[in-house]
């Protein structure tokens, strides 16, 4: 290797935006989104913070006592450090929604991912106002901060303005806020900063990243310069992202951070099980579908989740197809409830209904009320309880439901085995999450300096840098020269 590559010109560290860098104490512009039923776990969130990255807990689809939990947890193990929750939008349980506010205030969470809005809420709008103030020089301070996953532009539009004022009449009505701190609220963003999310695991709408980061930063510079925000608006970039090649692009796009998913999952950090992360080393970038959402299934939202060694995509799917033909579980045909019982929930509906009831009866009663005066309802809490089921399987590496694991998963995955193929990467053992995202890095930056150097008309030969990952021990040398 020619040793004046060995070290790009342009630093790791130096990717990205510095203010971004700067406001969340970071080292990098590197962030580890939130997975859903603590994947992106406590273990994830630590490690990352210890290496100057920003990491969200994956508060989603746990009980208020497991993210209770997982707040005392960190707390003991990174005082001070930078990272943040999820708060992820429940339009079929908006008290739980509403419940989690009131956690990550109590708390004094200060940073949360807002992911899977289709539009503001109460909760959220409640979250980002709560403590607003003028300090001693007259700036206005938000002690709560959101960084915003999004990937429609109307969305997006919500997050970058001010707090809706109906929001804001509404929690000076309930005492939740001052008429003076609603005045002040109207002056800045919901979200400083914003995500933009590409064709990804889980929650998506498939939108490629070339499109959406160049739409998204161009709506940055119109909201700023229409309201003027004393702080920048910043977007960053997410989807795809799991190869050198891919971060360099959205740092050339002009993202001011990356957010990885899929490639975290497939770490041993995360809270998915080895059943799940062998799978995942073994994905190539069509084994992805799209599935029926639990947390929106009657809405007909989808999540991208792995198909290849699972039946999980076609199973949900046609739970869909039925909830839609079918007015409730007693009009289901003999041979769909049979299949419904035998294969899926290895019980009967009736039973099914039963243990449904009583969770819904200890976490959302309202759901139940409503269930029993609507079957279509009624039906759809049971399907939804196989759809959430599945990915605890997944992760707990259940091995009687192997064939009904939920795996959230996107091509980026993909992508990442074939740029670890034949290196010590390839091995789901050897994938840690602070590895990963340091040859990420590493690699843009080269990318970068590469490109730079050919466009001054200095071709370098094939084999002068080849874009392997590094060994960790060489990679911390070059990182810390």
């Amino acid at each position: 290797m020619n040793a004046a590559l060995r070290m790009p010109a342009l630093k790791p560290e130096k990717l990205g935006d510095e203010s971004f860098r700067l406001d969340h104490r970071l080292r990098y512009a590197y962030v580890a989104g939130a997975m859903a039923n603590g994947i992106a776990s406590t273990l994830l969130v630590g490690e990352m913070a210890r290496a100057g990255m920003l990491a969200f807990f994956g508060a989603a689809g746990l009980s208020l006592e497991q993210i209770e939990s997982a707040i005392d947890e960190l707390a003991r193990a990174i005082p001070g450090a930078p990272y943040g929750f999820n708060l992820i939008h429940s339009p079929n349980e908006p008290e739980l929604e509403a419940a989690v506010v009131q956690l990550y205030l109590r708390r004094e969470i200060r940073l949360v991912e807002a992911s899977a809005y289709l539009r503001l809420t109460l909760p959220v709008v409640r979250y980002r106002v709560s403590g607003i103030m003028r300090d001693a020089q007259g700036r206005i301070v938000t002690p709560n901060r959101i960084i915003a996953k999004v990937s429609r532009v109307e969305v997006a539009t919500q997050f970058f303005s001010p707090p809706p004022q109906e929001f804001l009449n509404e929690l000076v009505r309930k005492n939740e806020i001052t008429a003076e701190q609603a005045l002040l609220a109207a002056s800045i963003p919901m979200a400083q900063d914003l995500t933009a999310e590409a064709d990804s695991g889980g929650h998506t709408d498939n939108r490629p990243l070339v499109t959406l980061l160049p739409t998204l930063l161009a709506l940055r510079d119109r909201i700023q310069n229409n309201n003027g925000y004393a702080q920048q608006l910043r977007v960053g970039a997410a989807g795809g992202l799991s190869t050198p090649a891919g971060l360099a692009a959205a740092f050339a796009m002009g993202a001011a951070y990356v957010l990885t998913g899929t490639v975290n999952q497939a770490c041993v950090e995360s809270g998915s099980s080895a059943a799940v992360r062998q799978m995942l080393a073994q994905a190539e970038q069509a084994d992805i579908a799209m599935a029926p959402a639990a947390d929106m299934f009657e809405m007909g939202v989808r999540v991208q989740v792995l198909k290849r060694g699972t039946m999980f995509p076609m199973r949900a799917a046609r739970l869909y197809d039925l909830y839609r033909a079918h007015p409730g579980l007693e009009a289901l045909p003999e041979g769909d409830k049979a299949f419904i019982e035998k294969q899926l929930l290895r019980t009967t509906l009736e039973e099914a209904w039963r243990s449904t009831r009583q969770y819904f009866l200890q976490h959302d009663p309202g759901q139940v009320e409503r269930a029993e005066r609507d079957p279509k309802h009624r039906m759809a809490l049971v399907f939804r309880s196989y759809l959430g089921l599945s990915s605890r399987w997944a992760n707990a590496g259940e091995p009687s439901r192997a064939m009904d694991y939920q795996v959230w998963c996107g091509p980026a995955m993909g992508a990442f085995n074939e740029w670890t193929r034949g290196t010590f990467l390839e091995k789901p053992e050897n994938r840690r999450v602070v590895v990963v995202a340091q040859n990420l890095l590493y690699g843009a930056a080269m990318q970068l300096h590469r490109q730079y150097l050919r466009a001054e008309g200095r071709h370098l030969p094939v084999d002068a840098w080849g874009g392997q990952p590094m060994e960790p021990d060489a990679l911390r040398a070059v990182l810390d020269a």
